[in-house]
């Protein structure tokens, strides 16, 4: 078993010759790599089926779906993949370009970061996400799966790392640490000069220890308290299916929707309404005006802070689109958050006010997704401001630099 250290070794050698690769070798590995994912499929779903039995006696339901491949996840893992492929190469994009009026010609263009880590969690999509973005980029990864999935991750770099060795190229542009104790990922999070940008993908928990203790560049992934709310000028219907979809469709990822606020004008309405159709399906957890509407388990005040990646939805009707916009301010991550109105001067207003990366008007959270948002794929949703916010795409793990031309000129 290779140490953490000789993997990273390894990939700062190698990140110099990933980013002089040409676009049309990158795109051939990469459809190769998909090629080679659906027909290794049986080898990615009996290591998958590993990791699933030993997951059972510690995870939940939900949790064991993130967890859990079929062949029709790995078609998706392939078409992504491809999607990325067939998406322009960032590199070498030419940002902006002048002659000064000594004749200096300054042109910036964009660059790799270099070597970029991902620690995340039990779903083995993101391996192949990851691994696929960072090699269009030009960047060399370092995945740091979790133990739950370990044997799925390391099946799906295997067949990645089989294919660009049989194209010729350096199986070390990606990589997968063998080591998933807290040790690995913390020698991650200190590995300067190594790590040009730590990205952690997961729960509040992981992400706050790589923010807290990183000595590397770290992107802020976010955890996902959503917000949906329901305006007085909303249409009941179509408020129903946004918050439907948004809690149920998959609880278990960032984008789906955890708190409901309802305005007071329109909660009489609404919220039997919303029992009704959640009913069987989603645990309620009701501050006291709604309370006072429908039944449900009364919600304490850390249900309105927390990510439940469950069938559980805190509800709360305000009084006003400002306190709305305040409870948000005050309670969400900075996601994805959401009004349902027909009204514009409120959607204008709430989409103003709203400090999210995504804020939607009439549309459910769950679009908050690099594939849905024309990027192939994602590597994290990024709450932070710095660099980069939303979904993160191939752009968005590339850097620039200067390159200026002269004809002899020395500065006086």
């Amino acid at each position: 078993m290779a140490t953490t250290q000789e993997i990273l070794q390894r990939a700062k050698k190698a990140a110099s010759q990933l980013a002089c690769l040409t676009p049309e070798l990158k795109n051939e590995a990469l459809l190769k790599m998909a090629d080679e994912l659906e027909r290794r499929k049986e080898e990615i779903l009996s290591a998958n089926a590993v990791d699933v039995e030993t997951a059972k006696s510690v995870l939940g339901a939900v949790m064991i779906d993130r967890l859990a491949l079929n062949e029709k996840r790995i078609s998706a893992m392939a078409q992504g993949i491809r999607e990325v492929a067939a998406l322009p190469d960032p590199i070498g994009k030419v940002l902006e370009e002048n002659t000064l009026p000594n004749g200096l010609f300054v042109q910036k263009k964009r660059v790799p970061l270099g070597v970029v880590g991902i620690i995340y969690e039990s779903r083995p999509n993101v391996t192949s996400d990851a691994g696929a973005l960072c090699f269009k980029s030009g960047n060399v990864c370092v995945l740091r799966g979790g133990r739950d999935a370990f044997n799925s991750s390391f099946a799906l770099v295997t067949i990645l790392r089989d294919t660009l060795s049989s194209m010729g190229l350096n199986p070390d542009f990606i990589n997968v640490l063998e080591d998933t104790s807290r040790a690995s990922a913390a020698e991650l999070m200190t590995a300067v000069g190594l790590v040009d940008a730590l990205i952690p993908r997961g729960g509040a928990g992981l992400i706050r220890a790589c923010v807290e203790n990183a000595k590397v560049p770290c992107i802020q992934t976010g955890t996902g308290i959503c917000h949906i709310y329901v305006d007085k000028h909303a249409n009941v219907e179509k408020a129903l299916n946004i918050l439907d979809n948004a809690k149920t469709s998959r609880p278990s990822v960032c984008n789906a929707a955890e708190v409901c606020l309802v305005h007071k004008e329109i909660a009489e309405t609404f919220l039997p309404l919303m029992q009704e159709r959640l009913q069987g399906r989603v645990e309620l957890r009701l501050d006291e005006k709604a309370g006072q509407i429908i039944q449900g388990k009364k919600a304490t005040a850390q249900d309105f802070d927390t990510e439940f990646l469950d069938y559980i939805l805190a509800v709360k009707v305000v009084d006003s689109e400002e306190e709305a916009i305040a409870h948000i301010a005050q309670h969400s991550t900075g996601h994805s958050d959401c009004i349902v109105s027909e009204n514009e001067q409120a959607q204008d207003i709430f989409t103003l006010c709203v400090d999210s990366a995504a804020v939607y008007v009439n549309a459910s959270t769950r679009f908050t997704d690099g594939g849905e948002f024309g990027k192939g794929c994602e590597i994290g949703i990024s709450t932070q401001k710095l660099h980069a916010r939303g979904p993160m795409g191939l752009e968005e793990l590339c850097s620039y630099k200067y390159i200026v031309k002269g004809t002899g000129q020395v500065r006086g």
